[in-house]
């Protein structure tokens, strides 16, 4: 009996480190939900008139102030009218990143003037699984949109 119960227990242990390694977790859910979903909850009269536009190589830098993440799509979420400082950008990285060094480069790249007008009053540069977002927008509406991207 003592020999099954050490073969379960040995069995568990590897199983559970196991599930420790291997590839990073991804956050299963399009861009463009993810997008929808952040700004759940925001009155009409709260957010300026957007549009989505899809992140490449070519414009990675005009939305997160770095071109050199490795990454398997994006999206950024910006004003119409381009005066107005507000954007929320979502990066879905490759496998084998290393994020937190990812978002510091753009913590330490990003524009928060970048509409030469106006200047965001907030930047914040997150994570949920392998989903960077990228936040600059006024205070309140910066920490309520974080609070959407963390409770996916």
């Amino acid at each position: 009996m003592k020999k099954v119960f050490s073969i379960f227990l040995v069995a568990s242990v590897l199983l559970v480190v196991l599930t420790g390694c291997g590839k990073q977790e991804t956050l299963d859910m399009s861009l463009e939900d993810i997008i929808t979903k952040v700004y759940e909850g925001f009155g009409e009269d709260e957010l300026p008139s957007l549009a989505n536009t899809e992140i490449t190589k070519d414009n990675m830098a005009y939305y997160l102030g770095v071109d050199t993440i490795d990454f398997k799509e994006g999206l950024a979420s910006e004003p119409i009218m381009s005066s107005i400082a507000h954007s929320v950008v979502v990066l879905r990285v490759a496998d084998g990143v290393d994020i937190e060094k990812a978002k510091q480069e753009i913590r330490d790249n990003v524009n928060p003037a970048k509409w030469l007008c106006v200047e965001a009053e907030k930047v914040i540069v997150d994570n949920n699984d392998d989903v960077i977002i990228l936040i600059m927008a006024s205070n309140d509406t910066a920490d309520k949109i974080l609070n959407n991207f963390k409770n996916l």
